[in-house]
């Protein structure tokens, strides 16, 4: 009997710390429920925290304390039936070997959630040296997928802040079709050798804001594809990587319109670009990509500090005798200033078959003190408004 009593205590003193769990709405992996150790694969324990915590009926907390944990994989999927929250105080770590995925282009995944909150100041650390070395989508348009750090899909009324993605595989943050999502104090760290590594990738999404980021990463710190609307880079430090771009565009199919992009007080260093557009020729349909503007950027030591290229061809597999077909209006580039590390600081390269309109320069202030020849602009197809440029950033040479 005392045996018995004591076996029906416990499981009244379990069903009520579990209870309590509930209640107080904080599911923490490493809980008698979840079971997560540190330094062992939580994936399981995650996705049962993620489970109970989607259906709760109230504001509720995935929470991974300090520490180093295994993750193979996770996929967080809603609806959820409240508001949720994933705290990752501790550094999650991917396996090395991509091909251990069942998803080979996806570490972290977050998919149909509305008012997720990602917070805690913890990693997310891809291991992406050993795919780095395997990575040949810099020389092959048709290379192997291989596995973003944190994929966001349909993700609407959100905000991610205070955590780090460490040296991913390929892209660190990937957003599609998201609305009204803010990423603040976002961190973004792989070697300037790592290739294709994109910070944060942006496509077919509305109301993104990515405020005081610090990107340090292979290539594009931000990048924003086709379909794009109302989207503010508002305070992220760039470098080592390839600058803050706009495209490529221009490159399938039925690519939706770029509209209403606002990138300001930015400082990019030691970037092979600074702020740039980008479009392929020979676009197998029209596009347009219209109201986007620079504002009070500062440059140091970067390569190609102002650039619009609608001849971008990488790998020279395309024709670059054909214009392309992407409409680019109503752009500026306001106070600018910093150094760059060519001559050639402004470079406006429209199409020929639908030259850029309403383009401006004002106010911009770019010094170069390198030995390959004065510090000059170029300028095709546009015929910009100039307005407190000096003479050798103001379209120097043009046609």
């Amino acid at each position: 009997m005392v045996s018995k009593l004591n076996i029906l205590a416990v499981f009244l003193f379990s069903l009520s710390a579990s209870k309590t769990q509930v209640e107080a709405g904080v599911f923490d992996v490493t809980s008698a429920t979840y079971g997560a150790k540190l330094g062992s694969d939580i994936t399981q324990a995650l996705a049962k925290a993620w489970t109970d915590a989607c259906a709760s009926l109230t504001t509720s907390k995935v929470f991974v304390p300090m520490g180093t944990y295994m993750l193979t994989e996770a996929s967080f999927k809603g609806p959820c039936k409240a508001p949720i929250e994933i705290q990752v105080q501790g550094k999650l770590q991917a396996p090395a070997d991509g091909g251990k995925l069942t998803k080979p282009d996806t570490w972290v995944g977050f998919e149909h959630i509305n008012m997720l909150t990602i917070s805690g100041g913890g990693t997310f650390d891809g291991q992406g040296a050993l795919a780095w070395k395997q990575n040949d989508c810099n020389i092959n348009k048709d290379c192997k997928s291989i596995a973003i750090n944190m994929r966001f899909n349909f993700v609407t009324n959100s905000i991610i802040q205070d955590i780090t993605s460490l040296d991913s595989k390929n892209f660190h943050i990937n957003i599609l079709g998201c609305n009204n999502v803010t990423f603040h104090r976002v961190n973004v760290t792989a070697p300037g050798e790592s290739i294709n590594t994109d910070g944060i990738h942006i496509g077919r999404s509305t109301g993104i804001n990515i405020i005081d980021a610090h990107i340090r990463t292979g290539d594009d710190c931000v990048s924003i594809g086709d379909g794009n609307k109302e989207i503010n880079v508002t305070r992220v430090t760039c470098g080592p990587g390839h600058g803050i771009s706009i495209g490529s565009l221009g490159r399938y199919p039925n690519e939706e319109p770029v509209v209403g992009i606002r990138v300001k007080n930015c400082t990019l260093t030691n970037t092979s670009n600074g702020v740039r557009i980008k479009t392929w020729p020979a676009s197998p349909s029209d596009g347009i990509a219209s109201d986007m503007h620079f504002d009070d950027i500062i440059m140091v030591n970067v390569s190609n500090p102002i650039l619009i290229d609608q001849q971008y061809c990488p790998w020279n597999q395309c024709k670059q005798n054909v214009p392309s077909k992407v409409k680019i209006n109503n752009v500026s580039f306001k106070n600018i200033k910093g150094s760059s590390a060519t001559p050639l600081a402004v470079q406006i390269v429209c199409s020929s078959g639908i030259p850029c309109e309403n383009v401006e320069l004002v106010d911009i202030d770019l010094t170069y003190s390198g030995n390959k020849g004065p510090l000059t602009s170029q300028c095709s197809n546009v015929k910009p408004t100039i307005t407190r440029v000096p003479k050798a950033l103001a379209c120097a040479t043009s046609a």
